[in-house]
């Protein structure tokens, strides 16, 4: 299998998009075509989050570049919501889609160590093609990740700058004049570096929210080879274009990096009113398209 960001870029060019679909099944979100999935852990909302989230899978099949379900909606469900991830992955990867696990994981020694043997890689527990890390315990925490990633041909995305309003209470904090979050570039900037493939990119990447664009581009001279994923595109208020920013023209379009929409793509208002399962999936397949027209024209 060829490394992780030969495949992100080679899924980028298939797709003719960086879009990616996140996949969070919000239990008061569902439309009522599924059912109710409210009742933590019940038949009912197992049912409910199962049906919905594979026909989101079928319907961005081939639309965009890669899905990142969010664990957090599934673990809230319990052992069965863990169960629908661990499907959901694996039918992606069959498909031959990417997808990245948006977990945030981290911890020192064997814990990370354990952590990702359960979640990097095809044969993984949760397959995935990459995984989000948190690098706030210390870059030493990060090797069992870059380790296993290695070994299976995966790739990780360390949480560099988030895109949530009270991130910079901690990561632009100066340090010998400098913010916290490129003081963290810095420091991957060498292990992203040995990790980078024939197409140029790497197979270590960050998270940098798409509603600091212009820390983006900050971060893109730092990290050259790096994948961006990029949150907060659409619905948390970013446009195309400053979800674009830290990522570089290539060879048929956008590269570098994959924008993700959540509810944007999966919770339209149109969806959420559909009378039918055949205007439900007209309904994704517009706010597809839409987002990924307008990724298309900046």
């Amino acid at each position: 299998m060829d490394p992780f960001g030969t495949r992100l870029t080679e899924a980028i060019r298939q797709s003719a998009t960086p879009l990616c679909m996140g996949i969070d099944p919000h239990t008061t979100m569902i439309p009522a075509l599924f059912g109710d999935a409210t009742d933590l852990g019940s038949p009912a909302a197992i049912r409910a989050v199962e049906d919905f989230v594979m026909a989101i899978l079928s319907v961005g099949q081939g639309r965009v570049a890669a899905i990142k379900p969010q664990a957090a909606f599934f673990e809230q469900q319990g052992p069965e919501g863990m169960r629908i991830l661990a499907q959901l992955g694996r039918a992606a990867i069959d498909a031959g889609m990417l997808v990245i696990m948006d977990a945030k994981r981290n911890d020192i020694g064997s814990s990370s160590a354990a952590y990702a043997a359960a979640w990097i890689g095809h044969d993984a527990p949760f397959p995935s093609d990459a995984l989000t890390v948190s690098p706030y315990l210390g870059i030493d925490t990060l090797d069992p990740f870059l380790t296993r990633a290695d070994v299976c041909n995966s790739g990780i995305f360390v949480l560099t700058r988030t895109s949530n309003p009270g991130a910079g209470a901690l990561q632009d904090l100066p340090s010998d004049g400098v913010p916290v979050f490129e003081h963290l570039a810095n420091k991957l900037a060498p292990l992203a570096a040995t990790r980078t493939n024939a197409h140029g990119w790497s197979s270590l990447g960050i998270v940098a929210g798409a509603t600091w664009p212009n820390e983006a581009v900050r971060l893109r001279a730092l990290l050259p080879n790096s994948p961006f994923l990029v949150p907060g595109f659409g619905a948390q208020g970013a446009g195309a274009a400053e979800a674009l920013a830290g990522l570089t023209p290539g060879k048929s379009g956008w590269e570098g990096g994959l924008i993700n929409s959540t509810r944007g793509l999966i919770f339209p208002k149109t969806a959420a009113e559909a009378p039918t399962t055949a205007d439900w999936r007209a309904a994704i397949h517009t706010a597809i398209e839409e987002s990924r027209i307008a990724l298309a024209n900046v």
